[in-house]
Order: structure tokens, then sequence, then C-alpha cells
């Protein structure tokens, strides 16, 4: 019988904390989300739907210009010329609405305050993003931990490919892909034997991490050669 390699962790969550541990010595602090206010997070996390994010950067640089990455300036751009700024960005007839939806509940259900919105718990905010226009998953995950300082893990293709080539998740009889929910609840899984106080920013550079090494290597033909993570597949982390 083979002598088991007792330096590999065997659960699929053990094994994905070490990935964090692996990328962050390969790469380093990340330092995202890359915004100089929460509300430009959010901004930002609405406008990345689809899109890549030079093309974001652009709709943001519009934005500035316009004076319109804060609240009153959102707020003061008519609906028409906020498409015209964020055109970089593509889906313009969903995401201006989308955007103004967002400012609306600010100023109707917490007077207007970031901080306010903050302060509500997560489940029942998550709920109350989830109900705007515009905002899926993702998008409200990305909001929570990024923007509104909350401890939440964020999912995106990138770890759903990470997932299934190392063979973490599988997804469920009669569907394509791995679920959302199954890869927060993976990611969890993995640090939740770190300190509660911790769990946010390990959350925030952990998604960053991930979508380093997915620009790097997992693509949608995978580059293994040089992939950080080749010593999971090989069984040699």
């Amino acid at each position: 019988m083979a002598a088991v390699n007792s330096r590999r962790p065997h659960t699929p969550a053990m094994r994905l904390r070490r990935m964090h541990d692996v990328l962050m010595r390969a790469y380093g602090p990340q330092l995202w989300w890359p915004a100089q206010t929460p509300f430009e997070v959010i901004l930002g996390a609405y406008l990345t739907q689809n899109t890549a994010w030079k093309a974001v950067e652009r709709s943001l640089a519009n934005l500035r210009a316009a004076c319109g990455l804060t609240l009153e300036g959102l707020r003061a751009i008519p609906r028409a010329k906020l498409r015209r700024l964020i055109r970089p960005s593509g889906f313009i007839t969903r995401k201006a609405p989308a955007l103004k939806a967002f400012v609306n509940l600010l100023d109707k259900e917490f007077d207007g305050s970031l901080e306010a919105l903050a302060a509500t718990p997560t489940v029942e905010l998550r709920e109350r993003l989830l109900a705007l226009p515009g905002v899926g998953q993702e998008t409200a995950d990305a909001i929570l931990l990024y923007a509104l300082g909350h401890s939440v893990p964020v999912a995106d293709e990138y770890l759903r490919r990470i997932a299934e080539r190392h063979q973490l998740l599988s997804p469920p009889s009669g569907r394509k892909q791995i679920s959302y929910d199954s890869l927060t609840s993976l990611t969890r899984q993995a640090f939740a034997s770190d300190p509660v106080s911790t769990q946010a920013r390990l959350f925030n550079e952990f998604h960053a991490l991930t979508v380093a090494v997915g620009k790097a290597h997992c693509r949608r033909t995978a580059q293994c050669e040089g992939c950080p993570l080749a010593g999971d597949l090989k069984n040699s982390f």
C-alpha cells in the first residue's frame, strides 16, 4: 500500500486554506478593493459586472471628472448623462438605473448614510441588497465585504474554476456548475478556525489572490505551468 503524504491537508476546506497561504507567499498582499472611498467601491462593484476592470476604470474616471464619485454627485447626475458616463462598462441601460436605485434606497431608508447602511445586521442587509435591481450574490457580497466591512466571503468564476479543477467541489446532480453558495460555504469552512476578528481581512485577501492566480493561470483554458497551486494537484503542498 502506498504511503499517505501527511504533508497535504485532506479535506477540501483545509486544502483551500492552504491555497491562501501559498498564494500569499507567491503574490503578496493585493490591497483590494482599488478605490479611495467606500462609495467608490460600491460603484465599482456595480460597474464591473460582465466587464473587464480596465473598462470600469474608464467609467470611474468619467464619473470623477463629473464629480459623480460621491453620493451627492451621483444623485445630481441625470440618468441619461449617467448612461453616457458609464458607457465604457457596458450594459448601461441596466447599470445606470441600478445605481440610481441604490442611491434611492440609501436616501429613503438610511438618510443617505453609508454608516447607517453598514450598521445593519449582515443577513438583513444582504437581503436588502439582493432585492435591488442589478444586484446578484457576488455584487452583494462584494459591497458587504469591501465597502461596508462585513465578514462575508466572495466567490467568482476564478474560484469556481479552481474548485472544479482541483476537485474540491463537484456540481450537484443535474447541474453544470458548482453553486455560488457551495463556494462561499467552502470558503467559510476554510477560515473557520481563524479568529473572527481576522476573517474579513482573510476573505478580502483570499478573493483578491484567487483573482490574481485566475488571471495568470486558471483561465478558460488552464495554464498550469508555473502556477503556485500546481503542488496541490501533485499532492506535494
